[in-house]
């Protein structure tokens, strides 16, 4: 099992409503996209240096790879894009 977890800092501008919209964004990719055997996202509550962190699961290094050049993910990439100062990812097996 592959696990990848990806945390962002967001822009100041529409903070946190980008953040709940950037949540449900991702938490609808579960049932988009199959191979995603698991699926976490939280919002930082407690203030730091990162605002949001995706947990997922994959089989193996092959879903992930397909996972990112999935048309439902590039759009959500896309999105948070535009919302984001750093992304902070890492991939490794279980």
């Amino acid at each position: 099992m592959v696990k990848h977890i990806v945390t962002w800092k967001l822009k100041n501008e529409n903070k946190s409503e980008n953040a709940v919209k950037i949540k449900e964004l991702l938490k609808e990719l579960k049932s988009k996209i199959n191979y995603i055997k698991e699926l976490e996202v939280g919002i930082n509550e407690n203030g730091g240096e990162y605002d949001i962190i995706l947990i997922t699961s994959f089989n193996d290094y092959d879903d992930l790879k397909s996972y990112d050049i999935n048309e439902d993910h590039c759009k959500v990439k896309d999105f948070i894009k535009n919302c984001v100062i750093s992304r902070v990812a890492i991939d490794y097996t279980v």
